[in-house]
């Protein structure tokens, strides 16, 4: 989960953990009709429970900023994009290797096809921050294909730009108001986005419901989102 905030300033692609300790608002499903009251979750059940709206809603409620536009891809849809683009260079500087995610990359660099793109996306264990270090490799990796996809080699040649926009239409899920446009300046801003996590206080936070979560630190959190809000150069958990 990403909040994407294009502004004069700068873009800034913001990580929310999926762990991430919040109060899920009152809120009444538009489609299902069904009745959800107030109450503290890791943020991925807001998706769970109701779908991009109520996680929209919860990140409006709990970061007090609106959300123009929402944009979903499921892995097949990843891989089925990277591999229409011709597969997307990434260079580590140590191998990986990850059975969970099945990654098993040497030192240096390498053209990822889409299954190959899909298991670095995926692995975490080897990550010194675990999920927090595995959502920097996210950003890093979609500003990487972000700027492949912009690039004249793939503009200007459409036996690559046809088969990569026609992947990405049916990999994605978007709401009903954004358009073809808004698209393209979406993946135009990820190139240049300054990319960081939301700042974090406690990445093993023990949750009332006795699991472990992730506790956002509020006051770096509000100092951030006040930025991105009056869309001032954000300076708060820049590296």
């Amino acid at each position: 989960m990403m909040i994407l905030h294009v502004g004069s300033n700068g873009n800034t692609m913001v990580s929310l953990p999926r762990d991430s300790w919040v109060t899920i608002p009152e809120f009444t499903g538009s489609e299902s009709g069904n009745r959800i009251p107030e109450q503290g979750q890791k943020i991925n059940a807001a998706f769970s429970i109701e779908g991009p709206w109520l996680l929209a809603r919860t990140i409006e409620h709990n970061l007090d900023i609106h959300i123009d536009h929402y944009v979903e891809i499921g892995f097949g849809g990843f891989a089925n994009v990277v591999d229409a683009l011709g597969g997307v260079e990434m260079c580590f500087d140590e191998p990986i290797q990850d059975e969970n995610s099945g990654a098993d990359f040497a030192e240096g660099c390498h053209q990822l096809d889409g299954a190959e793109s899909l298991a670095f996306n995926r692995q975490r264990y080897q990550e010194a921050e675990g999920d927090l270090g595995r959502t920097k490799n996210q950003q890093e990796f979609l500003g990487t294909l972000a700027d492949q996809a912009a690039s004249p080699g793939t503009l200007l040649n459409p036996f690559k730009l046809y088969p990569t926009m026609s992947a990405s239409l049916d990999a994605l899920t978007v709401d009903t108001e954004m358009s073809l446009w808004d698209l393209r300046s979406m993946f135009w801003a990820m190139r240049s986005a300054e990319r960081m996590n939301m700042p974090v206080a406690d990445p093993g936070y023990a949750a009332p419901d006795g699991s472990s979560a992730v506790l956002w630190d509020d006051e770096q959190a509000d100092a951030l989102m006040e930025q991105l809000r009056n869309d001032e150069e954000v300076t708060v958990g820049v590296e």
